[in-house]
């Protein structure tokens, strides 16, 4: 089975040795997003809630890209440096994402590129 690199500039480039997606079949891998602005590659941090919108905003410009939606998204995973902010991502991924839900890992990590407070990845199914 032939992989496709997936690539669109309405998400960020990559800033490292990797690809936004890659394709292989139906299956689609999404890198890792944060909450770069794809114009300017500045972070958008005013708030936790403008970080937490920017990076499915970036997840979504790639899912489509690869040709499918957010909707479609088998595997979410989510890193947080505090995860204090998690219920905000929940009240906040109800706004990109409706039942069913995609199955989801949230972790807490250290520290994430930029200084981020959120870095979300996933695994889309095209239909």
């Amino acid at each position: 089975m032939a992989r496709q690199i997936i690539h669109t500039d309405a998400a960020p480039a990559a800033i490292g040795t990797y690809s936004q997606a890659v394709r292989c079949g139906n299956t689609v891998y999404l890198s890792g997003q944060i909450a770069l602005d794809p114009q300017t590659m500045q972070l958008r941090n005013a708030t936790i809630e403008d970080e937490i919108h920017q990076v499915f905003k970036n997840l979504d410009a790639v899912a489509k890209a690869a040709g499918g939606t957010l909707s479609q998204l088998a595997k979410l995973n989510v890193y947080l440096t505090d995860l204090a902010h998690f219920a905000k991502v929940n009240e906040i991924m109800a706004q990109y994402f409706s039942a069913p839900y995609p199955a989801r890992a949230a972790i807490g990590v250290a520290q994430l590129p930029r200084g981020a407070r959120i870095e979300a990845d996933g695994v889309l199914v095209l239909d």
